[in-house]
């Protein structure tokens, strides 16, 4: 695959997981109200649980201040902007796909702190008494990229070390 069909690739991902991720976000907010219903219970081991996320990963970094989101924003952008030079450079589709992934998730929550000085949470898993923590669209997107360029890499690393020392 050329660089040029993989950053395509990639920008039509990032544009897809942005899409998603905003549109679920207005139905959770304008369609469904789940501010005002709090929760809403799916299935035994899934709930819509209404979160708004001042912090990052986790709830982390939420005592920053005032200006905590304009801060973490900002953070977002140069990672995104990293990210897009990342994948001007890749040359295939899983690496192009993952990293249009990760960039569309992290665009899809600095909309939200912008907008709401806060991201919109809204999916949780749990069993019994083992909860995750609440997540949305670009979480999820963000976490399956990460995941899909480990797992790309290591597989890289094997064929190429396959390559060098044949069995």
């Amino acid at each position: 695959m050329t660089k040029a069909a993989a950053t395509r690739l990639g920008v039509i991902a990032a544009l897809v997981v942005l899409a998603a991720d905003q549109a679920s976000k207005y139905w959770i907010l304008h369609v469904l109200d789940l501010p005002e219903l709090h929760q809403v219970v799916l299935l035994p081991v899934l709930n819509l649980t209404m979160v708004w996320n001042q912090g990052v990963t986790f709830g982390l970094l939420t005592g920053l201040g005032s200006w905590s989101h304009f801060v973490l924003a900002a953070i977002a952008l140069l990672v995104v902007a990293a990210l897009v030079v990342w994948l001007r450079r890749a040359d295939n589709p899983v690496a192009a796909l993952a990293i249009g992934a990760i960039a569309g998730g992290a665009v899809g929550n600095v909309i939200d702190r912008l907008r709401y000085g806060a991201v919109v949470d809204f999916i949780h898993a749990h069993i019994g008494d083992w909860s995750w923590y609440v997540f949305n669209v670009a979480d999820a997107a963000i976490v399956c990229g990460v995941a899909a360029l480990i797992l790309e890499g290591q597989l890289l690393r094997r064929s190429r070390h396959k390559v060098k020392h044949p069995a």
